[in-house]
């Protein structure tokens, strides 16, 4: 499997605090992985560092070329994409004018507002409504399809089930599942162990800044040390 997003001894830091440990990761192409662990060990440090939204060593190779030193949006302009665990819509604005803020210029896109809308019926029923007023899994529904109107090659997203209901839960996963029909690559920072395993081919696991284990998701429902030491609670 061609290799998609290449990670490598990647230190990140917030000022004087140290906060990754030499990272290491990679990401196939129209591969789904997850990183997991409990808050506060370096996940969303991690993605943000590959994003360039922190300051960071190391390297992050994205389709072969090194992207340590860009802007996020000239990062962003190569094709990754990243939705976070803020949300970040526009209250203002209505869902349609969200997502087509999410388009890039002069780059034609495999996906369009229409396969949005099939895709979550609920935002077309909404497309004309003030983004501020939809409930928190419509909101994530948007994050995720503004981003996906930007045709990005690899998505990396923050916490996409959090605080959401088993329905919408369930949504979110089977929208995973049709980004990789479509050859698109997925690094998901997850706590829910039960979707993370169920759609994943292959999972690392994060404790105190520095990635912990890597395996699959029946490696890791075998590794009962792993699984009490780094993720229950």
């Amino acid at each position: 499997m061609k290799t998609v997003l290449q990670i490598a001894n990647l230190h990140a830091y917030y000022g004087k605090s140290h906060v990754l440990h030499g990272v290491d990761l990679q990401v196939g192409e129209g591969e789904i992985v997850s990183l997991l662990g409990r808050n506060g060990v370096g996940r969303s440090t991690t993605v943000k560092a590959v994003m360039g939204q922190v300051s960071a060593t190391g390297s992050v190779r994205f389709k072969g070329e090194e992207m340590l030193g860009l802007k996020a949006y000239q990062i962003a302009h190569k094709g990754l994409g990243y939705v976070p665990e803020s949300r970040d819509i526009y209250p203002t604005l209505t869902v349609e004018q969200n997502l087509l803020l999410g388009e890039k210029k002069g780059r034609a896109s495999r996906w369009s507002l229409e396969d949005m809308y099939q895709m979550f019926p609920r935002l077309k029923e909404r497309r004309y409504t003030a983004a501020g007023v939809l409930s928190g899994g419509e909101q994530q529904m948007l994050t995720l399809c503004r981003t996906l109107m930007g045709d990005p090659d690899l998505i990396m997203i923050d916490e996409p089930t959090e605080g959401l209901a088993p329905m919408i839960v369930e949504l979110v996963a089977q929208y995973l599942k049709a980004l990789q029909s479509r050859g698109i690559s997925v690094l998901l920072v997850e706590q829910k162990l039960d979707i993370a395993l169920k759609i994943s081919q292959r999972v690392y696991v994060m404790g105190h800044g520095s990635i912990v284990f890597e395996g699959t998701p029946a490696d890791l429902r075998g590794n009962e040390q792993i699984r009490k030491e780094w993720l229950e609670v």
